[in-house]
């Protein structure tokens, strides 16, 4: 059965982007070697869900307008869903497909698209959070990176306290840590 991911990277201090919305700081922190925790992540995903900024953001920073076969590359055909209220560009090839409104109505149409594969919350942090709150989201991973960034986009625009987090696994994969939690009730 699919469960619903939240799926991301995150600074000492909370943010996913810094507050200028670059993930410069990110991509200066290496990967471990034998770090094949996205392998492993990414096997298990039958579909993507994310908001329209990380999508736009996504096409731009990749050049993925000009670059198209890179979404295919980092994502195979897995279908992809994008929660806008603007008209955005489709990447060529690759399986979009654009919802707005109500996210407990579309999330049944997504988890029969993933079968029995997770359903990965990309971002952004608001999607996120409307998945929080209609009940929907049940972990949360995070990949932990040594950066103080003291603004930017958060993690999580709603508030999840421990009471409904419990921690699953905490694994140290070079200079990341990555932890997950499953979301009660």
């Amino acid at each position: 059965m699919a469960r619903t991911v939240y799926y991301t990277a995150t600074s000492l201090d909370g943010f996913i982007a810094d507050a200028d919305g670059s993930l410069d700081w990110l991509r200066a922190v290496p990967h471990a070697e034998d770090d094949d925790s996205w392998e492993e992540f990414i096997a298990g995903v039958g579909v993507l869900v994310m908001g329209a900024t990380t999508y736009a953001d996504a096409i731009a920073d990749n050049e993925l307008e000009t670059r198209p076969e890179q979404w295919q590359e980092w994502y195979g055909d897995r279908p992809t869903w994008v929660f806008t209220h603007r008209r955005l560009p489709a990447v060529a090839g690759a399986d979009i497909r654009f919802a707005e409104g109500d996210v407990p109505a579309a999330h049944r149409e997504i988890v029969a698209a993933a079968g029995d594969r997770d359903v990965w919350l990309v971002g952004g942090g608001d999607l996120v959070g409307q998945y929080l709150d209609a009940g929907l989201l049940e972990e949360v991973v995070l990949s932990v990176v040594p950066a103080i960034l003291t603004g930017g986009t958060p993690v999580l625009t709603r508030r999840l306290t421990s009471e409904r987090l419990t921690v699953r696994e905490v694994r140290q994969l070079g200079q990341r840590v990555r932890m997950s939690f499953t979301v009660n009730g």
